[in-house]
């Protein structure tokens, strides 16, 4: 698959830490009905939230199945629909002391005339950015405010 983008933050917490979290916003970002009738209408392979939480291998999210899970270092989400094949990898670092960066990298297939359309309106834009710098931001918000550093 070819390279999207990346994107990355630096959370005052441990990684464990942002491991939890970001299994948890993973879950609230990707349900709901706004999430599972997109799904739908792409086509998307993963409907359904299923699996063990936090995010284990094989779980899944609407649009998304764990591919590889290593608690407190990488979570590499994989998924498909009409206009795309992609993953979503996290994949977590000491960044200082106390601190880990989290960094979201995202690689993707837009096959065919839709694919092209598709990549256009949600790439191209700056939509999928902005919606990805706003995941990680939520990630951060609520490590560091669960530690009591936020």
């Amino acid at each position: 698959m070819a390279f999207v983008d990346e994107h990355a933050v630096v959370i005052n917490a441990p990684a464990n830490n942002v491991w939890l979290n970001l299994s948890a916003a993973l879950d609230q970002t990707f349900s709901g009905s706004v999430a599972t009738t997109y799904a739908r209408v792409a086509g998307c392979a993963e409907r359904s939230p299923s699996g063990p939480r936090p995010l284990a291998i094989d779980s899944t999210l609407v649009g998304f199945r764990v591919a590889s899970a290593r608690p407190g270092a990488e979570l590499e989400l994989t998924g498909r629909h009409r206009f795309s094949v992609y993953a979503l990898s996290f994949h977590m670092e000491q960044a200082n002391s106390g601190q880990t960066r989290l960094r979201a990298r995202t690689h993707a297939n837009f096959p065919g005339g839709g694919g092209r359309l598709y990549r256009l309106l949600v790439v191209r834009t700056g939509f999928y950015a902005r919606s990805v710098r706003h995941l990680l931001k939520d990630i951060q918000r609520q490590t560091e405010s669960s530690r009591g550093t936020g």
